[in-house]
Order: C-alpha cells, then sequence, then structure tokens
C-alpha cells in the first residue's frame, strides 16, 4: 500500500499513514527542519504558467512533484495542491518552486497524518461533489472533485480539470456529479463483488441547488443541451433509484477541499470530517 504505515490502539481500530515516505521526503529535499506551515497552500495564491522567472535547469522541481505525487495517493489533504502543482512540471518557474516548497513546510507540520478506519463503520455509500468554476486563468477550465465514503470511511477521492470550459457554475457542478456518479457505480460493483450489501439509493451530496435540479429535471434544457452524453449518466442513475442527490451547505461539502485552496479554519475541519487525522494526536 504506497509504503503505508498501519497502525491500530485501544478503541482505534485502524490508521493508514504514509510516515516513513513523508519523512524521506523533508529528509531529501532538506525540510527537516523547516517552519511548519497550516495549509498546504497559501489560500490567497493565484498560480497560472507565465508568471514568475524560469529557471534552467526544472529538474529539481520535477523530483519534488513526482514524490508528493506518490505521497498524495494516500492523502487527500495535499491531493488538490499536488495536481495544481503537477500543471506547471513542464516549465516551472520560481514561484511554482516556491508553492513546491510550502507544501513541504505543510508535511513538516502534519507527518504523522493519516486515514482513521473505524471497526464499526457501515457499509452504506455515499460521495460528495463539487467543482470550482473557471478559476483557471491559462484556459479557464473547472476543476471536478469527489469524496467517496463507505460507512464513515474514506475510500476514493480525486479531483481532476474538466475536458471542456464550463459556461456556468451550475454546468460546473453538474459535470463534477457526473464524474463522481461514474466512481460511485464502480464502488458499487466491487461491494457486490465481495458480496457485500449495501442500501439503495446512494447518497450524492452537492452544494449547487441548480446542479442538483439539472441531474434531476428531465426536461431537455436549452442551458444544457451543448454538454456532453456521458454526463447524462447521472440521470440514467436517479431514474433507476441508484442515485439520490442531496444538497448539503458548502461548509460541509467535503470535496470543497479537492478543489480549490481554502482557509485553515475551512480547510482543517473538513479534512477532519473527512477522517484525516494525527497518529500523535489520535481521535477520542
Amino acid at each position: 500500500m504506497l509504503n503505508t504505515s498501519l497502525a491500530s490502539r485501544s478503541h482505534v481500530p485502524l490508521l493508514a499513514f504514509p510516515f516513513v515516505n513523508g519523512l524521506e521526503l523533508l529528509e531529501v529535499t532538506g525540510f527537516l527542519g523547516s517552519k511548519p506551515a497550516s495549509t498546504p497552500l497559501d489560500p490567497s495564491l493565484k498560480l497560472n504558467m507565465e508568471m514568475g522567472t524560469a529557471f534552467p535547469d526544472p529538474t529539481s522541481y520535477r523530483k519534488i512533484i513526482g514524490k508528493l505525487m506518490y505521497l498524495h495517493m494516500t492523502r487527500p489533504d495535499i491531493f488538490y495542491a499536488v495536481n495544481m502543482l503537477c500543471q506547471f512540471s513542464h516549465d516551472p518557474r520560481d514561484v511554482h518552486l516556491k508553492a513546491a516548497h510550502r507544501v513541504l513546510r505543510y508535511l513538516k507540520r502534519t507527518v504523522g497524518q493519516g486515514l482513521f478506519y473505524a471497526a464499526n463503520s457501515a457499509f452504506d455509500l455515499r460521495g460528495y461533489a463539487d467543482a470550482d468554476w473557471g478559476t483557471n486563468t491559462d484556459d479557464r477550465r473547472s476543476i471536478s472533485g469527489y469524496c467517496m465514503f463507505i460507512g464513515d470511511s474514506l475510500v476514493s477521492w480525486k479531483s481532476k480539470k474538466q475536458d471542456t470550459v464550463s459556461c456556468s457554475s451550475a454546468e460546473a457542478e453538474f459535470r463534477a456529479m457526473a464524474f463522481a456518479t461514474k466512481e460511485m457505480i464502480w464502488l458499487s460493483r466491487l461491494l457486490v463483488s465481495l458480496k457485500i450489501p449495501f442500501q439503495e439509493p446512494t447518497h450524492l451530496y452537492c452544494d449547487n441547488t441548480a446542479a442538483i435540479h439539472i441531474a434531476n429535471n428531465f426536461v431537455y434544457h436549452e442551458r444544457t443541451k451543448h454538454v456532453e452524453i456521458d454526463c447524462y449518466k447521472i440521470r440514467e442513475s436517479i431514474d433507476s433509484g441508484f442515485i439520490k442527490t442531496m444538497f448539503v451547505d458548502s461548509v460541509d461539502n467535503l470535496a470543497d477541499c479537492l478543489t480549490k485552496l481554502l482557509h485553515p479554519t475551512m480547510f482543517h475541519g473538513l479534512i477532519h470530517k473527512m477522517g484525516v487525522c494525527n497518529i500523535f494526536q489520535p481521535p477520542s
């Protein structure tokens, strides 16, 4: 499991954390003695491909990003930041390297961080979907993100730039819901193959009422007729009774930290709800 350590304590069944990988990365990059950062990236940071000064040898940047990509597969709290920085690997600038160093300083603060898996978790399937509409100034494509839970345990998360420009926030969120639906279908089939019962409908949470309306309204809309056919998979899943869409406030949308940079209070609140905790400060 990516050199991930598994720890258990009294009344705390399982905590998966890439402890060794994080320490090795800090040691190799010389950041073991760095000043810790409270979040992976500064929430006010706006990066693009043209800003900053290019440096002649981008190898150091690419090495850091490569190691962070390995780590972020077990660390949802750094997933969005690492994905953002990956976009600049072909022509990194000094500001991009500075941002990567910020992620390393966050790792210094959270070296013992991992995912908590409760022993008494049920097997109901639920997911959260979110989008960040058009904030990328390089191409204005939105970011889709989702996180999936089986019971109270986080089992899947992802964020990805959308394939095309969305014309509204509702359209971007609808695409994110469709993105999440495909993962929910796959997870449900996995549970079936393992002969693990789960109850339908599964719940998909979103913080955009317009997107939820589009997903549930089977009338042909002028505003969404150009949306790709595969996005309508969510309508089929709703019609079949597999998915029920649910509204959730943005402060409780756990996928929010996978699509945008957040201020420390909101960021730490969301990752705590996702089950991210520190082995040195186990949950009560």
